[in-house]
């Protein structure tokens, strides 16, 4: 979804066909950069590749948090991630919430496995990495280091962007 100030600049520059083009490679990179316009924000580890870690701002007093990623084995042997930290938050759980008798709850998980060749999204809803007893709020436009400690890749420190929350998917820490 493009912002409001992104939109009113596509519009203004689709008022010629110089300006238009502009405007079509502008709509184009926004949308491949997708959350965050962090296009190309990848992070490589042996054979894992992890991108687009994002987390979103918390209100004031939340102690809780979460972050969000892909993970892409491209290695012919399958990895788990083990582990998680940061600076940011006192612990750091891998979590996957379930859906019991109508009610969302969350699971803390010892692992997630990432299968040969595939791809593991962490996302509102399902696994994700949480953030538990955060140092400050997560404020949207900041960002904060993570690392991802897989079982054959190793250590991996992305860079998590904040993003403003957006809509009532998933659930919300």
């Amino acid at each position: 979804m493009i912002d409001p100030v992104r939109r009113s600049l596509l519009c203004r520059l689709g008022r010629s066909s110089a300006g238009l083009a502009v405007a079509f490679g502008l709509a184009l990179g926004l949308v491949l950069a997708g959350p965050g316009g962090a296009a190309g924000a990848e992070f490589n580890a042996g054979t894992m590749r992890v991108h687009t870690p994002v987390a979103f701002s918390t209100p004031a007093a939340a102690r809780n948090g979460a972050a969000y990623l892909i993970m892409q084995n491209r290695g012919s042997a399958a990895d788990r991630l083990m582990s998680a930290s940061t600076p940011a938050a006192a612990r750091v759980e891998l979590h996957s919430t379930v859906t019991e008798g109508g009610v969302m709850k969350m699971r803390p998980l010892t692992a997630i496995d990432i299968p040969a060749g595939g791809t593991v999204r962490l996302q509102r809803g399902g696994q994700h990495v949480m953030l538990l007893d955060l140092r400050e709020p997560l404020k949207a436009g900041a960002s904060f280091p993570l690392t991802l400690v897989f079982e054959k890749a190793g250590a991996l420190e992305v860079t998590v962007n904040v993003e403003p929350v957006r809509g009532t998917g998933g659930h919300h820490h």
